[in-house]
This record gives C-alpha cells, structure tokens and sequence, in this order.
C-alpha cells in the first residue's frame, strides 16, 4: 500500500476542511492550496456551474387557515409547509454535491451551524432559503455585516422570538444568544443588564412582504446603556457595540477554528494569530485563509472528526452518485436525519455538536448501513477496474485518503466486492477524520 507525499497530504487535509471530501483527482488539480482557496474565497458562488444547474425553487407560503379551519384544512396546511421544507433541504443537498468547488458551501454550512436557525419552528421555507442566500452571499466578508444582517432576518426573528420584542414587553431572546453564541460567548464581558438594555435596542422589528422591517411604534426609543455605551441605541449600534469588544474576535475566531481546524480550542499563540488576520475589518475570508494556512494546522493530524454532512456529500461527490432522483435524494435526507445533522435542522441555537460523539457505535451502525445503500448507485469503476492487489490504493486515491492504517489495510485487503469495499472504506478512521 502506497502512501502520499506530505504536501499531498497537506493539500488533502486543506481540500476536505474547506468542502466536503476531495478526491485524489482533485488534490491532484492543486499545486497551491492557497491560490486555490483566495481565488475560491473571491469567487461568486452563484457562478459555479453546479450552483447554476441546482437554482433554488421559489416559494410562496400557503394560506393560512383561519380561526374556524377544520382539522383536516390545518392538517394539509402543516403538510403543504412541510412539503416546502422537505424541498428546499433537498436542493441544498444537490447543491453541495453539484457545485465545482465546495468552498462557497462549506462555509454557508459554517455559518448555518454559527447562527444556528431551525425550521422545527421557522417552518417557513421561503424565510430559511433568504436567511442560506445572506449566509453564502455576506460569509467572506466583514462578520459586522453578516452579523448584523442576522440581527434583522426574518427566519432569526421568528427563531429567537424578535418578532414578539416590544417597548411595551421586551423579549430578550435575541439579544442573550447574539451576546452569548454569535459574537462574544458565554458570560464573556456582558452582563444581565447588558441582555436587557440590548433587548430594548432590538424592539419593534416585524416581518412585512418584503422582509423585517422596523415599526416606530413597537420600538423603545429612550436611552439604552449597552456594554458601557449610553444611546438611542438600535439595532445597527447594538450589534456594533458588542463587535466592538475585544473578546468578540477571539470568539469569533475560536469557533471558526473549531469548524475548521481542530475539534478543541486554538492555543494562545495561534489565538493571537487568528485575531490578527480577522482584524479591525473582521475579515472572514483572511480568517479562514490564516486558519488554513496556519503552522499548528499543517503540522496536527487527525483533529476534527467530519459531521454526516461532510461524510455523507463527500461520499456522494467521490462515488458520483446522483440525487436527481427525489426518492434518492429524500433518502440522503432521511440518513442525515437518522445521524442527527439534517441542514435547516440544528437541535439548538448553539448548534451541531463536534467531535467524537459522530464517532458511537449506534452512528457507525447507521453509516454502515446508509453507505451500503448508496453503493447501489455509485460509480465503484475506479475500484472495479483495478486489479485486486491495487484496489486499496484506488480506494485511497478516489476517496482523497493519503493512506491507511495497518488495521484498516489489513481490513480493507481482504474484500474483493468493489461496494463492499468501499463501504468499509469511508467508515474508517482515516476517512471519517482528517
């Protein structure tokens, strides 16, 4: 069994960590992981030729049934809303498989999983399809500007309750998460007065045709003290202020590490690094490039466990197996489910969770048995027409793995069926980690 160079296995590790999977083909493709990812960080998303064969579907929300509606009208309201959900996890799904170069999408599932919204109680397709656009669209720019887009999006407010935030009855939903799980976390620099006097700057936001707008006469317009700073304080000056602390970056860069890099923490120097390149601009796209680029990541090996998202659209990707199909790519759905991160669907507002718990026994059981499935479909003739002796390697190459383990080599070696091969290939740690 051969092994790859360590700069193919640095530019693997770079090529997995900012889309889902990669190929030995196209690690192959890229001589400098760094051109590739700036050009892909500058890149319109919208231009990518997957992006331009999976458009997204419009959606108009069903009426409403009214006070006296019978069961079975609520009942197919429920259903048409559902419906509509179902669709759009659906192309989302086909676009992270479509697209040329994942990075775009990557890092709207990042930021998916930092403004954690769910449709459990969005329920509201079009709203959720709007809050993806502004992830993708403003998520290698200035975080102030993506952050503060989030302050007033339609899905955020129904999700956190800013619809129901009033000078007459302040809800303080939002401004806790923003302050404790978007910009600066948990008790770091704010105070419960802080939550209540940001509360207040939010008021009067509500959902109009055309998206959130501000009702005057909803909104408390007295003076607020927010973080130490006395106003007629709104919500631009709120999200400004909190972005203004120092904790905020190193937040900021903290989680971004932790989606990209290492399933713990940043150390103190590389902290420092991270903050740095994000600097007074908030630049997300130097932030992703310095954690890319950094020292302690190239050297690491092994430190994030992928989620089934990565899992399941890199498997899809490599294999070339087709989700035109609805019934097929309603399945992918229902495997994402069944491991417990289905996009649109966190279980909170503090996200997926990382790390070894994608690794129990019971979410082995699954992959195991959703990889089989999709064998089905799969296009296995790069294992199939390999001759035996080196089919672990075509295995290897055509799943971006830079080589096994003696116990994987050893498990792997004595299957002759190409499906079953690769079942057994991308349940191994060596593609389950990176």
């Amino acid at each position: 069994m051969g092994t790859q160079s360590l700069q193919w296995m640095g530019t693997a590790r770079v090529l997995r960590r900012i889309g889902f999977g990669a190929t030995g083909a196209e690690i192959d493709a890229v001589s400098d992981p760094i051109a590739y990812l700036r050009t892909a960080l500058a890149t319109d998303p919208e231009a990518d030729p997957g992006a331009r064969a999976t458009p997204l579907p419009s959606f108009s929300l069903p009426t409403p049934p009214g006070k006296g509606a019978t069961a079975d009208v609520r009942h197919r309201y429920q259903a048409e809303l559902t419906a509509q959900l179902d669709a759009l996890t659906a192309w989302w799904l086909r676009r992270m498989a479509a697209v040329r170069v994942p990075v775009r999408e990557k890092l709207t599932l990042v930021w998916h999983n930092h403004f954690a919204t769910s449709a459990t109680k969005v329920r509201n397709a079009a709203e959720m399809a709007a809050q993806n656009t502004t992830l993708r669209g403003l998520g290698t720019g200035d975080f102030g500007t993506l952050a503060s887009a989030m302050l007033t999006d339609p899905a955020m407010l129904r999700w956190l309750d800013g619809i129901a935030n009033t000078a007459k009855a302040p809800n303080e939903n939002l401004s806790r998460e923003f302050m404790e799980l978007f910009a600066l976390g948990h008790g770091n620099g704010y105070t419960e007065t802080d939550v209540r006097e940001g509360a207040r700057a939010l008021t009067g936001w509500v959902i109009g045709s055309s998206g959130a707008v501000l009702d005057a006469k909803r909104h408390d317009d007295g003076v607020k003290t927010v973080l130490g700073v006395t106003g007629p304080l709104g919500a631009r000056e709120f999200c400004e202020i909190v972005l203004a602390r120092p904790e905020s970056a190193r937040y900021v860069a903290t989680r971004t590490w932790q989606q990209l890099a290492s399933d713990n923490p940043p150390t103190p120097p590389v902290l420092d690094r991270l903050t740095a390149a994000y600097g007074p601009g908030r630049d997300l796209s130097a932030l992703v490039t310095a954690i890319l680029t950094d020292a302690e990541f190239r050297s690491a090996r092994n430190t994030v466990v992928h989620g089934p998202v990565e899992w399941l659209i890199g498997m899809v990707r490599a294999l070339r197996i087709p989700l035109d199909d609805d019934a097929q790519v309603r399945r992918v759905a229902g495997v994402l489910r069944g491991l417990g991160q289905l996009p649109f669907y966190p279980p909170d507002v503090g996200g997926w969770p990382r790390g070894q718990g994608w690794m129990s026994s019971a979410a082995a059981h699954s992959r195991l048995t959703a990889a089989a499935e999709m064998m089905k479909t799969a296009d296995l003739s790069p294992i199939a027409q390999a001759a035996r002796p080196d089919r672990l390697d075509a295995a290897a190459h055509l799943l971006g793995v830079g080589g096994w383990s003696d116990r994987s080599a050893k498990l792997l070696a004595a299957v002759a069926d190409p499906a079953r091969l690769i079942t057994l290939a991308v349940n191994t740690p060596e593609y389950l980690t990176s």
